[in-house]
């Protein structure tokens, strides 16, 4: 059984997550560590948005009004609010034993940890398979399901995005504990009242949190520990705790504030 390592490194900025993710794969690129998975949080809250998407499509005063922060992602896909969840990334080479060549595959072999995370909680959750194959060009990632992604009851339940750069895949995804509407839907903004009237009324039929699905007594860390186990059965692997020097840690935060917090690599898109 392969060994890789875990670094649970609490809430940070949407900035230093970002900042971290990318790090993970250069160090893991250069043989520096081992394969990752990696739980964070977000203090404050974050709004991701994917890697080319253009931020005239949200409101940008009412994301900072609610005290969230922008943050670009190195991986594409639509935007993401990032709150009171559990974030995951799972860093690998593209050499790594059994992961496919193709990315929507390689999404089904990363993702069986989330399957069997969300069955550790008594939810039974499946894999999006969806009838069109086409994205139906949503700037909202909870709007629709992507392949592989997570469904619990027809609802997505997990977001996740993936890149590859240099050899190395980077996978990173949400899984919503609790999702207030108007938090996120009021981040978007629409042509017309009307289309943001049928936003409204059609979100609560698409996406999905985990507190429709447990109990209000479940802490956090069983929250946690639920995903830890399905990512360790679901990668065939065990995990080491990874400890990060301050070396390391003051790279990433040089890197969060010359990139992830550049006002031309967040807006010139």
């Amino acid at each position: 059984m392969q060994k890789w390592v875990f670094w649970d490194d609490g809430d940070h900025s949407p900035a230093f997550n970002m900042a971290a993710d990318e790090m993970l794969m250069q160090w893991h690129r250069e043989g520096r560590i081992a394969p990752v998975l990696r739980f964070y949080g977000w203090k404050p809250g974050g709004f991701s948005v994917g890697y080319f998407q253009k931020t005239t499509k949200f409101n940008l005063e009412e994301i900072e009004k609610r005290g969230f922060e922008l943050v670009r992602r190195p991986t594409g896909g639509q935007a993401v609010l990032h709150h009171q969840e559990l974030t995951y990334s799972i860093i690998v080479s593209e050499e790594y034993l059994g992961i496919p060549s193709t990315i929507k595959e390689a999404y089904k072999v990363l993702s069986e940890g989330l399957l069997l995370g969300f069955d550790n909680l008594g939810i039974k959750a499946e894999f999006a398979l969806p009838a069109d194959p086409k994205p139906k060009g949503t700037a909202n990632c909870f709007e629709e399901a992507s392949w592989y992604e997570i469904n619990v009851d027809g609802k997505k339940a997990a977001g996740s995005a993936q890149t590859r750069q240099k050899g190395v895949i980077l996978q990173h995804g949400s899984i919503p504990i609790w999702l207030k509407q108007e938090d996120l839907l009021e981040l978007f903004l629409y042509p017309s009242d009307r289309v943001k009237e049928r936003a409204y009324k059609s979100f609560m039929n698409k996406a999905a949190s985990l507190q429709e699905f447990i109990s209000e007594q479940t802490t956090f860390e069983e929250i946690r520990d639920a995903f830890y186990d399905g990512f360790q059965k679901g990668l065939d692997v065990t995990f080491e705790r990874l400890e990060l020097d301050e070396e390391q840690l003051k790279t990433i935060e040089q890197l969060a504030k010359e990139k992830y917090q550049n006002h031309e690599f967040l807006y010139a898109r």
